[in-house]
């Protein structure tokens, strides 16, 4: 009797095992149906978003790992939602890449424009941000350009400047005071002395100047030329049918000069080994470069980030003397093609970022990004590359970002590689700005 009763009672709990589990896989395919799969996200007992999946599309490669943990911390509190990140950056191109990322049909949830052109260029994919907190603290002049009719499509990483980044120690040792170079004699009399040095100094060269990358030449040392052209004024330039090269014999000389005193040949060096393997070792004495490197410079030489270095302008002869270009780098954009649960949390996470106390903390002392919206402690910018950046902005002393408000593709595919070819000999200047000319009004007709 007793094993009859084992033997029934045995049987009733598989078979209520059995049921349980398949009443189980049918409320679960019931939910997947219903709510279009993870990508769409389904919905809690309460009736609120959970399981929805936001890709990142972004080019920002110095803040990379800092912003892959700052995301980890989003997770921990919202675990309704999961974050991938892609970051394409240093060496490679990310405006190729990201139009490659839109054709292949996989497109990001959230992704990176860089202001007028590219809004006009993926207006398509663009969702109006103007609803979220971080557009409503914005600081003048930092939605420049992705901002029409009311509507937002952009909100900035922060602001950000470049110029010549030098080494103060050598500067100290040969006896150079770096404020005084604000002209281009000065400037080369500077990288005479040094250059007469470099074996005692321990240099390879004075300069490093990474020539592979189209845009340190055709965005960034072009721009501190082009600007001033349209009064530095990006919508100036964005309705521009043409560009006479105003500036065009100081840009070659600035272009000569870091050629002629950089490690050779300059058509190999990339980001990387320009800011690693030669500057951060203190193998060159100045790059041009920005505020954005002071992430890789600490990682490699803390001491050395902190207290070894500083920030000057190009030279520019005229009304913009002793300027320094400032502007935002890029925009994070949400895809409209998402769902909408997608785009509620992108816009909840993007939001958090820059207005929640553990965002601000991580965009000042981690990012350290300049800020680019209120409610910041201007007096926490950390490093001194910032640093300088912030004093140029406060004194009015900045140049604006118009490259990127030029013709798509412009500076780097066509002024960066003419660029390019004059280095190696292959074309003259004049042929230079006759074909970055010619591209520029073929473009705007």
């Amino acid at each position: 009797m007793k094993r009859r009763v084992v033997l029934a009672l045995a049987g009733l709990i598989t078979f209520v095992f059995l049921m349980t589990g398949c009443a189980s896989d049918v409320v679960n395919e019931s939910n997947s149906s219903d709510n279009g799969g993870a990508n769409a996200g389904n919905t809690d007992s309460n009736g609120n978003a959970s399981n929805v999946e936001v890709d990142i599309y972004q080019f920002k490669v110095e803040f990379r790992d800092q912003f892959e943990e700052l995301i980890r911390l989003y997770m921990e509190e919202n675990e309704n939602v999961q974050f991938s990140v892609q970051t394409v950056g240093g060496g490679n191109d990310y405006a190729a890449s990201l139009k490659s990322q839109m054709a292949s049909g996989n497109e990001p949830v959230i992704f990176n424009i860089g202001g007028p052109t590219e809004l006009e260029e993926y207006r398509e994919y663009l969702t109006d941000l103007s609803d979220t907190n971080a557009a409503s603290l914005a600081l003048d002049g930092t939605l420049n350009g992705v901002e029409e009719n009311g509507a937002v499509y952009g909100l900035p990483f922060a602001q950000e400047g470049y110029g010549l980044i030098y080494n103060k120690e050598i500067f100290e040792q040969v006896g150079i005071d770096a404020t005084t170079l604000t002209t281009f004699e000065a400037l080369e009399e500077a990288f005479t002395k040094i250059d007469e040095k470099k074996d005692e100094l321990g240099l390879d060269a004075v300069l490093a100047l990474p020539a592979s990358e189209l845009w340190v030449l055709g965005n960034h040392l072009a721009n501190h030329y082009i600007a001033p052209e349209f009064d530095n004024n990006i919508l100036t330039a964005f309705e521009a049918d043409s560009i006479s090269f105003k500036y065009s014999d100081q840009m070659k000389r600035m272009l000569d000069i870091q050629n002629k005193y950089s490690v050779q040949p300059v058509l190999s060096l990339d980001y990387s080994m320009q800011v690693e393997q030669l500057f951060s070792t203190g193998k060159v004495a100045v790059i041009q470069q920005g505020n954005w490197i002071y992430p890789t410079v600490q990682q490699m030489d803390e001491n050395f980030a902190s207290n070894g270095i500083g920030m000057i302008p190009m030279p520019f002869e005229g009304e913009f003397e002793d300027h320094l270009p400032v502007g935002v780098p890029q925009y994070w954009v949400v895809n409209q093609n998402s769902s909408d649960e997608q785009i509620q949390a992108a816009k909840d996470f993007l939001d958090w970022m820059y207005t929640s106390d553990t965002g601000k903390d991580f965009v000042l002392d981690e990012f350290k990004f300049i800020p680019a919206y209120d409610g910041y402690d201007a007096d926490r910018i950390a490093d001194p590359l910032s640093q300088d950046v912030y004093k140029y902005s406060v004194a009015g002393q900045t140049i604006g970002w118009t490259f990127t408000a030029t013709p798509v593709g412009w500076n780097e595919d066509v002024l960066g590689t003419e660029f390019q070819k004059y280095l190696s000999d292959h074309t003259s200047w004049d042929e230079v700005l006759e074909a970055a000319k010619e591209n520029w009004e073929n473009s705007r007709q």
